[in-house]
């Protein structure tokens, strides 16, 4: 399978989405990338993080893999009683369709979590994170027909793009929030082994210092994603570059039996926040029915059936 079909198959990345979806280490991947970002840099002058607050999935559009892009709301810095929206997409591969794509979302994501604001608009940022292995910026083909005075038009969203690769290392390993760091360098080099390897373990020092639910989670979450790009004499030299952090928690000689266990706790969690998640959607779809939403839109939006929102 080359990387368009891989990218075009599985357009939202699980490991992105999971680390990326809470707000605190949403909030540190914006900071990390607006330093090689002007035009993020310049947006995340002009509101205020402290009140970044995820919109939940039940107001994303989904497709037939119940997956969506990541959207938060933020207070703007003077506080005026407005809101701007911040869509986080992932793309691993060359996908044309990403700015439609985002469109969309933009205008039932975005228009379903109206409150009441001196303003009915909602204008969004949407930042487009890549990891593939081509050198790649969807905004470029906007310049292959319009000159850049008419980029604003064209879209009716900001729009910008982050490759991943361009997020130093430096700053990765240097970052108080190790979760987002590992996650970064995982992505960036998934498709250089001998980097990855070699940058991953300079995270030892600072697993060691986590708590032992968090440092086996992000350890269990790298591996898991990297299976799909890797091979397993990889994941074996990434299980002996972090045996020590085993070692520290007294797992280690318990083998497969710990690791099983750890894997076990995690799927449990997993099973739990979609049963949530699920419930959530549901009475985010029966309180819009209430409001006078009507059935057809809410099954399509929120891809469930009839029964289900009706409760039967």
């Amino acid at each position: 399978m080359n990387e368009s079909t891989y990218a075009a198959k599985r357009s939202h990345d699980p490991f992105f989405r999971w680390l990326f979806s809470d707000t605190f280490h949403a909030r540190n991947l914006l900071e990390m990338s607006a330093k090689v970002n002007r035009e993020l840099s310049e947006f995340l002058s002009v509101v205020n993080l402290d009140t970044l607050v995820r919109i939940p999935d039940s107001y994303s559009e989904v497709d037939e893999t119940g997956e969506a892009d990541i959207a938060f709301r933020v207070n703007v810095s003077t506080g005026a009683p407005v809101l701007v929206g911040i869509l986080l997409e992932h793309k691993s591969g060359r996908d044309l369709g990403v700015l439609d794509q985002i469109d969309r979302y933009v205008h039932s994501v975005m228009r379903l979590h109206e409150e009441n604001r001196l303003f009915s608009g909602f204008p969004t940022m949407a930042i487009i994170f890549y990891n593939g292995r081509d050198n790649w910026d969807p905004l470029k083909l906007l310049e292959n027909g319009y000159p850049k005075y008419f980029h604003g038009a064209v879209l009716p969203f900001k729009c910008t793009f982050i490759n991943m690769a361009d997020i130093p290392d430096s700053d990765c390993l240097a970052c108080e929030d190790t979760e987002t760091g590992m996650g970064i360098v995982t992505m960036k080099y998934a498709f250089d082994k001998d980097k990855l390897l070699a940058v991953l373990s300079k995270f030892k020092g600072a697993l060691q210092k986590m708590p032992y639910d968090k440092a086996t989670c992000i350890i269990f979450k790298v591996k898991l994603y990297l299976e799909e790009y890797v091979d397993d004499n990889l994941i074996k030299e990434l299980d002996m570059a972090f045996k020590s952090i085993g070692q520290k928690y007294g797992f280690v000689s318990a083998g497969d039996v710990r690791r099983k266990m750890v894997a076990d706790a995690i799927a449990d969690t997993q099973q739990k926040d979609e049963a949530k998640a699920l419930e959530d959607k549901l009475n985010t779809a029966r309180g819009l029915l209430q409001d006078g939403v009507s059935m057809e839109i809410l099954t399509k939006r929120f891809n469930l059936s009839e029964e289900a929102i009706l409760g039967k």
